[in-house]
């Protein structure tokens, strides 16, 4: 059994990594969060200690070491995204493995300087990439790469549209602050550009089209295929077949104009990144490096408006 501190407790995504360490057989010691209200964690681990401010929560992760013997070790980081880098360097320094939601941090040269405090400590950190577990996705890289054996040179076209709504609440928040989350693309964008990196290569070419509050879009040559893009958080702009069957998100890659079905599968997917990091087979600051590069490049492109080969989605924004 191992033992874990999370840190961003109250937090969207925070209960799939309770429900996933709960899963796998261990512990949660302790939780931080300036939020109280977390009555989740009796769902899963009601004996762990709460803290809603970090210096008390830091005491007691040293603290519990040094009168019981044992560490902490493992780290979970849901906390906003700008605060990744900080808790990552915090979970390294205690003596433990940091596990850290995407993105893993907003900026190449973060990844850099973590580089330098993995080999000071020794420790690991794992990012959580949960697209490269989903079957489907597991399934096109193994058919792609078998094609890309007998024609290297292939070069597919790809469209991916991912919309998935939000409310006035986003842009009051952190993650409707670019400056915290690292804006749309890196906020709900940075899982997609792994996969699509992960199974068609690197990127050559990085153009951005569009760029508002709720949507980014652009283009990306990758080494095995070009990719028209468009994000948003804005409801309008979910087909109208879609809003007819009540449904909020509208999620669609085409490949050479042939849908890729992965809308299920997601269930257990951080449950299965958490097995897999415990086995030795997480992915690390390596495997983060091309998608954070990505989307930190996006963010500080100027859009070149309606040119070229862009999304057909653009034409929606006015």
């Amino acid at each position: 059994m191992k033992n874990f501190a999370l840190i961003g407790a109250a937090g969207y995504i925070a209960p799939r990594h309770m429900k996933a360490i709960k899963e796998t057989g261990n512990t949660l010691v302790a939780a931080l969060d300036p939020y109280d209200g977390i009555g989740v964690m009796d769902s899963y681990f009601p004996q762990a200690s709460f803290f809603t401010e970090f210096e008390r929560f830091d005491r007691f992760v040293d603290k519990w070491r040094r009168d019981s013997g044992n560490k902490i070790d493992y780290v979970s980081i849901c906390s906003p995204n700008y605060l990744h880098d900080s808790h990552i360097r915090f979970a390294l320094r205690s003596g433990a493995d940091a596990i850290s939601e995407k993105p893993l941090v907003l900026n190449p040269w973060n990844v850099d300087q973590l580089k330098v405090i993995e080999n000071e400590t020794g420790k690991k950190i794992h990012n959580i990439l949960q697209l490269r577990l989903h079957p489907a996705i597991v399934a096109l890289k193994e058919k792609v790469t078998k094609e890309l054996q007998n024609d290297p040179d292939k070069l597919y076209d790809i469209e991916l549209t991912y919309l998935t709504s939000r409310g006035k609440w986003y842009f009051v928040s952190w993650k409707g602050d670019e400056s915290k989350s690292g804006g749309i693309a890196s906020n709900i964008g940075v899982h997609f550009f792994d996969m699509l990196c992960w199974i068609f290569g690197e990127v050559e070419e990085n153009i951005v089209h569009l760029k508002s509050a709720d949507a980014n879009a652009g283009f990306l040559k990758l080494k095995n295929a070009n990719v028209r893009w468009f994000l948003s958080v804005n409801y309008n702009y979910i087909p109208d077949a879609m809003k007819n069957n009540g449904h909020t998100t509208f999620r669609s890659i085409t490949i050479d104009d042939e849908a890729i079905e992965f809308s299920g599968g997601f269930a257990d997917l951080h449950t299965k990144s958490y097995e897999e990091i415990l086995k030795g087979n997480g992915f690390g600051l390596d495997e983060a490096y091309g998608s954070i590069s990505t989307v930190s490049a996006i963010r500080n492109l100027d859009p070149i408006g309606l040119k070229g080969d862009y999304h057909p989605f653009c034409r929606l924004v006015k």
